[in-house]
């Protein structure tokens, strides 16, 4: 599964949570299952690539949500971080280097939803491994579920660089539209969903999605280890396709069928 670039595209995601140890150990089980897992126990994808990151929550990060961020990749992060803040975003961490040069930033949109940007990567920034790296683990979608999503498509566009494309629902006899949003090449990078239908109840948060070898026993270890399956998703086989849940700290994501 290759690390996707351009605009749009999503590199990577981290979180700071506390009871670090706690939440390791979490991570560490639900994601290692299968006879081939997808992820080592350290995080790191099965072909040592480090797709996310679980920090301690250090004085210096008590700021940020506790929530996933996915790291997604824009033309220019000082253009975008503006572009957030004339929107009604805000900016919680911005690095910049001796130059005073934008490297990356972590912002918050209008709804408090937390992200980080990054510039683009180069061929020469992407491991040479991971063109080798087979059945590994990924970010493999990243959606955002939200009462306004007309308002978040909009901001998202403007912000990353995003192209539109409508994806047309029906709830309850009534049309609307949820939104893919697409990157440089054309291709969806991301899904802004309404808070209604089959997303009705999912957390205003951007949720990664993570392949896992045995999504069923994956399931079975967030509970064993004080997680909470919010939201299974079973396929016309009656398999489980994917499921959102709740890790112990209360971060959510998505686990999916590798």
């Amino acid at each position: 599964m290759e690390i996707k670039t351009g605009i749009g595209a999503v590199s990577s995601a981290d979180i700071a949570v506390p009871e670090h140890e706690r939440e390791l150990r979490f991570y560490s089980r639900v994601l290692t299952s299968g006879d081939e897992p997808l992820w080592r126990e350290d995080l790191m994808n099965s072909a040592g690539l480090p797709i996310i990151g679980l920090g301690e929550r250090i004085p210096e990060y008590e700021k940020l949500p506790l929530q996933w961020m996915p790291h997604i990749q824009v033309a220019d992060v000082a253009a975008s971080a503006e572009s957030a803040l004339e929107l009604g975003g805000s900016e919680l961490m911005h690095g910049k280097d001796d130059d005073g040069n934008s490297q990356w930033a972590v912002l918050l949109d209008p709804n408090g939803t937390a992200f980080g940007i990054v510039p683009v990567l180069s061929a020469e920034e992407i491991p040479a491994s991971q063109n080798d790296s087979g059945n590994a683990g990924c970010i493999s979608w990243l959606d955002l579920t939200i009462n306004d999503a007309s308002a978040s498509r909009d901001f998202y566009r403007r912000v990353i660089g995003w192209s539109v494309e409508d994806v047309e629902m029906e709830d309850k006899g009534e049309r609307y539209a949820d939104y893919n949003m697409l990157g440089g090449d054309g291709n969806p990078s991301a899904g802004i969903c309404s808070a209604r239908g089959v997303n009705l109840g999912l957390p205003p948060v951007w949720m990664i999605y993570l392949p896992v070898g045995d999504l069923a026993a994956s399931l079975k270890r967030v509970e064993e280890e004080g997680g909470k399956v919010i939201k299974p998703s079973r396929g016309t086989d009656g398999e489980y396709a994917y499921a959102v849940v709740q890790d112990p700290v209360g971060a959510c994501l998505a686990l999916a069928a590798g």
